[in-house]
């Protein structure tokens, strides 16, 4: 490694997963062409990779604020590039960075792209959760999720996050913002093991927050995507306390499963067509068209009904959703709250995005199993655009919760 080259991560080398970096590289000769390389292995062992080329500028720096690769894994000027680019080494694997309590480890190496020389190395740890932020394991009658709470009594708006499958990212980096959060998962075993799915252990849990010494919110918002979208729509419909939904490329109807509350079926399943989905060369599969859109009369019965919440929605659709058609769901919902004279909604498309918006600087997935079509899919977005995407719905998130979720410090008090 050479001595005089340096690369620097700044602020520091250790950060939040959704703090941006700005990466340096200073010491080379002048035009000195150099790989970036970024590379990261994930909770199951997968291996993932980026790259960019640059040419150093008159005084030895290359600066990915500033400067545009010459090729590599994205192209354009962007500071978080080598990280929403990191592409696994087996195709098809899904990054998966479920665990609140470890970093996602990032190592960053500058080669010399004449002889292949390692310049220099560093490593950047990118946490979930941050000084004082507690995690609780919490099971109680009816449920089991794990809670996040941020540092200082409060009071904190509460938030539940419904993931379709077991992660703690979302809830511990909201927690970081100032929110208590519960993440409570649709599906926290195999999916082969669950025949149908109950709104009560939701409801329990949305109590257990209302019920918090350190809750101040009278209500609690709901965070979901995909499957756990459309069980945040029902929680809103039928149970009391929630006040606030995000709901990301999701499902405007009960989608693959019975829906039961207090021993009784809700809504039944709106169940997708596996002749539907279209086999590409590549071998992997198409299935947005799988799951129809409900609005004959022999699918009615499945749709949530939205129009009784008294919460405030936030639709969020991604234009490129490969997986399921997201912007048709979103706009019956739209039509269907229109008609029944409601105006307590927003909404939200983003071009070019695909159906897996994550929090920001996510590895961009292109292609995974599919846990529900058990087979290679393609998940839809261009990696820029959906990148940008990500950053600019973390932010509404948060502005939507704090906008709808006021604090009341007696409320709050008189629990203690």
């Amino acid at each position: 490694m050479s001595s005089r080259v340096r690369l620097s991560l700044l602020p520091s080398i250790r950060c939040m997963f959704d703090d941006p970096l700005q990466i340096r590289v200073t010491g080379l000769s002048s035009p000195q062409d150099v790989v970036l390389r970024a590379s990261a292995t994930d909770e199951k062992g997968s291996n993932f990779n980026s790259w960019a080329e640059f040419r150093a500028d008159h005084s030895g720096q290359v600066d990915l604020s500033r400067d545009a690769p010459l090729s590599g894994s994205y192209s354009g000027v962007q500071p978080m590039g080598l990280l929403w680019s990191l592409s696994p080494e087996v195709p098809h694997r899904k990054f998966f960075k479920t665990q609140a309590l470890s970093p996602h480890v990032v190592h960053f190496s500058v080669v010399n792209k004449q002889d292949g020389q390692i310049l220099v190395q560093e490593t950047n740890e990118r946490c979930i959760l941050g000084d004082g932020v507690q995690r609780q394991t919490v099971t109680e009658q009816g449920f089991t999720g794990v809670l996040f709470t941020p540092p200082g009594s409060g009071p904190f708006p509460a938030v539940l996050d419904l993931p379709t499958f077991p992660s703690e990212k979302r809830a511990g980096l909201l927690a970081n913002k100032g929110f208590m959060v519960m993440t409570v998962p649709v599906f926290p075993g195999k999916l082969d093991q669950t025949e149908r799915l109950h709104l009560d252990q939701y409801e329990a849990a949305v109590q257990y927050l209302l019920q918090h010494s350190k809750v101040g919110s009278a209500e609690v918002g709901v965070v979901a995507r995909s499957k756990g979208a459309d069980m945040a729509l029902s929680l809103a419909a039928f149970v009391q306390g929630v006040g606030a939904v995000v709901w990301i490329n999701g499902c405007s109807a009960n989608a693959e499963m019975p829906l039961f509350y207090k021993q009784q079926q809700i809504l039944p399943a709106l169940r997708a067509d596996p002749s539907k989905c279209i086999a590409l060369s590549s071998g992997l599969y198409m299935v947005k068209n799988a799951m129809p859109i409900p609005t004959s009369a022999e699918h009615s019965n499945t749709v949530v009904p939205i129009e009784k919440a008294s919460a405030q929605f936030l639709f969020v659709a991604s234009e490129d959703d490969l997986n399921w058609d997201s912007m048709a769901f979103m706009e019956q919902m739209v039509e269907r709250m229109k008609r029944h004279g409601r105006n307590n909604f927003e909404v939200i498309s983003y071009p070019r995005a695909g159906h897996l918006l994550d929090t920001p600087f996510s590895p961009f997935e292109v292609s995974a199993f599919h846990g529900f079509g058990k087979r290679a899919v393609l998940w839809g977005g261009e990696p820029e655009a959906h990148a940008r995407a990500e950053v600019q719905l973390w932010k509404k998130i948060q502005e939507f919760f704090r906008k709808h979720l006021k604090c009341e410090t007696n409320r709050a008090n008189a629990k203690v």
